[in-house]
């Protein structure tokens, strides 16, 4: 089968890879319908991540092939959307909500979904079938459910957005955009979005934003105190990973505040005595999609949202790399990468 790899930073081609097989009963096969490129694929990309003949890929949908001997819940020909951690969805960490630290979680990364097929380990845990063959233009949407829409939504739950709150949304990449679809979603009375771009403080305010704060760093979170009379948001979703961008979330944020964050750490680091004074809730780390893939799955069907809109640029595979460019070069939100 074809599949994306990164030779190094930079360089991606198409290649050959092996066809996937059954290794484990638990485990299904998949033939993708289509598979993205990620924000987290962009550290390898620019060199930040080690990178070295590296398949990629962990975001996926598409139709079941083949099932194992143990796998119970779907079935060969069924639609599916999985998360981008495979989870047994039953052990005790599972069970509390939290799939993606699974006691038997499988990345989907090492199993790299930028290709024709992929083997899902863990299949009735990780996968959940869709109601139906999906119209081609929920695709788009469902997609977005595989990682970067649960994962705004989780950014969103982790800061308790909410009716009456203001969130406060830091990075306006496809994860920070969709944390406001859903802390819209979840009621809250006034999201601002941290935005430079022209183009996504468009999609922010068609995701429910009400403000715009253009600022970074001191001056952003000055901005936002300036705009919730001095104290900070009640809510405050990171999406990017950085020193800069947890310190803006955390000094964003009230005292008794609550911040999501998301974003991949890199590099980061919390000064003790500020935090102990800052008084404010963290809750975050690699979203547990899973968890909310059949409430999301429900909401695409249903078409009472539309996350698909993040993806502003759509190539077949055989195009990756001019994919990988355009989102290094901000060109692109999010690309849709078809088969």
């Amino acid at each position: 089968m074809r599949g994306v790899l990164l030779d190094r930073p930079g360089q991606v081609r198409i290649a050959d890879r092996p066809d996937p097989v059954l290794l484990e009963p638990t485990d299904a096969v998949i033939r993708l319908a289509a598979t993205c490129i990620c924000g987290s694929d962009l550290w390898p990309y620019r060199g930040a991540d080690p990178a070295e003949h590296m398949p990629m890929g962990h975001e996926y949908v598409g139709t079941v092939t083949e099932i194992g001997d143990a796998v119970s819940n779907i079935a060969v020909g069924d639609f599916v959307v999985g998360s981008f951690f495979a989870s047994d969805n039953t052990c005790e960490i599972c069970l509390a909500g939290y799939q993606s630290r699974c006691v038997h979680a499988v990345p989907m990364g090492a199993i790299a979904t930028q290709a024709e097929y992929a083997r899902v380990p863990l299949a009735d845990g990780t996968l959940v079938a869709t109601p139906g063959r999906p119209d081609s233009d929920l695709l788009p949407s469902l997609l977005a459910a595989s990682d970067v829409l649960g994962t705004g939504w989780f950014a969103a739950v982790a800061a308790e957005a909410g009716p009456g709150k203001t969130v406060a949304v830091v990075g306006d990449g496809a994860v920070g955009l969709l944390g406001i679809l859903a802390a819209k979603r979840l009621g809250a009375e006034r999201i601002i979005a941290m935005s430079r771009h022209a183009d996504r403080q468009e999609l922010a305010r068609r995701f429910g934003a009400t403000d715009i704060v253009v600022e970074r760093g001191d001056e952003g979170v000055e901005r936002i105190k300036d705009l919730t009379s001095g104290l900070g948001a009640h809510s405050v979703i990171e999406a990017v990973g950085t020193q800069q961008s947890m310190m803006q979330a955390i000094r964003s944020a009230r005292p008794g505040g609550h911040v999501g964050y998301v974003g991949v750490s890199h590099d980061v680091s919390l000064p003790g005595g500020e935090l102990f004074f800052a008084e404010v809730h963290l809750h975050g780390g690699p979203a547990p999609v899973r968890r909310f893939l059949p409430e999301l799955i429900d909401l695409i069907w249903n078409r009472a949202i539309d996350p698909g809109a993040v993806f502003d640029l759509t190539l077949p595979l055989d195009e990756a790399a001019e994919g990988y460019r355009a989102m290094d070069e901000r060109r692109a939100i999010k690309v849709m990468l078809t088969l």
